[in-house]
């Protein structure tokens, strides 16, 4: 019979097996497994030897459930594919393994039932900790994540209501300094993109939206539900360039937009910043060499990650007592480059 023929009959070996291959007890093949100073050096190489001949997994799950101890962490992020989060997921990885835990990743794609979904699913994996992105998980979501008796660390954002620990940065303040930055500099038609999609994006608009009303400036916004991305930044772009020929400068959700914008101001022959200017936002590696480099603001992601990796490391091994301050904000900076400059004329 064939390999492929066969699989059907394979089935995952168990404790049983491997005492049956070595010749012992199921009883000593655990002890050589998990407490191999009570069996002699001859009972553990015979173990040894079946676990490898069998290819035996031990099962993880009902042995930590045994110990209340499963020494994973449930991260849930909206997007595996937004490089927003290599640099955060890259900090908690940095933090939790050397430290001996496992780091689950779901993705909820930006919609809060699938969140919600993600959340039940790996709280059902018996996580020592959840970290979550964002502030604005469903009611059912913050119910489940508040009874599951683990620390919860919400990150990117801030609350004073969080539900047990916040870690991350105003991101309404975010993008009022982004704005105020082009206002400053003269610009009195200055634009707005993003994909409402993300709930920090629609906190950067509202952000945008002060500092505009602060000059009692009108306005100028284009927002689609979609995926954000290179070529919905150069069509957001071009639609804000058709509708809104006096704009001088962009305010862009983030620096996928931006660059998009940028490339399609190249495309068109507007040159930037001589006769647009374009803000980003994230500092993403690409920010710095695009040409012209952009100008952005820096969000602390990798920082943010390894503080929430820390603090739950602390609380776990501690004294489960959580930090006093239970809200942690850890600012933003922003980053001038070549993309931004006054207008041709002030007030144009």
């Amino acid at each position: 019979m064939t390999e492929h023929a066969d699989i059907h009959k394979r089935r995952r070996k168990t404790l049983s097996d491997v005492a049956a291959h070595a010749g012992v007890s199921a009883v000593t093949v655990s002890r050589a497994l998990h407490k191999p100073e009570m069996v002699s050096e001859d009972l553990r190489a015979r173990v040894e030897t079946a676990v490898h001949e069998l290819a035996y997994i031990p099962n993880q799950l009902a042995s930590a459930l045994a110990s209340a101890r499963t020494h994973r962490i449930g991260v849930i992020v909206p997007s595996l594919t937004n490089g927003v989060f290599g640099d955060y997921l890259r900090a908690l990885h940095d933090v939790f393994l050397p430290a001996g835990f496992q780091v689950l990743v779901l993705n909820s794609g930006y919609v809060s039932g699938k969140e919600e979904r993600a959340i039940a699913t790996m709280l059902g994996q018996h996580p020592e900790a959840m970290i979550v992105t964002g502030i604005d998980q469903t009611a059912q979501a913050r119910r489940m994540l508040s009874q599951a008796a683990i620390p919860v660390i919400q990150t990117m954002e801030i609350t004073d209501d969080p539900i047990d620990i916040v870690i991350g940065l105003s991101q309404r303040d975010a993008g009022y300094v982004a704005t105020r930055h082009l206002l400053d500099h003269g610009h009195r038609h200055v634009g707005q993109m993003s994909s409402p999609l993300d709930a920090r994006a629609a906190q950067r608009l509202n952000g945008y939206r002060r500092a505009m009303s602060e000059m009692n400036l009108e306005p100028i916004v284009v927002s689609h539900e979609r995926p954000s991305s290179f070529a919905l930044g150069a069509e957001f772009c071009a639609e804000l360039t058709a509708r809104f020929p006096k704009m001088t400068a962009i305010f862009c959700g983030n620096d996928n937009l931006a660059l998009g914008a940028l490339f399609e101001c190249q495309r068109r022959g507007i040159r930037v910043p001589e006769e647009i200017s374009i803000v980003g936002f994230n500092d993403l590696e690409f920010s710095a060499v695009a040409y012209p480099s952009l100008t952005t603001v820096a969000t602390p992601r990798y920082e943010i990650g390894r503080r929430s990796g820390e603090i739950v490391l602390e609380i776990i091994r501690g004294s489960g007592n959580r930090p006093r301050n239970r809200q942690i904000d850890l600012g933003f900076k922003l980053i001038e480059r070549q993309s931004t400059r006054p207008p041709r004329v002030v007030g144009a």
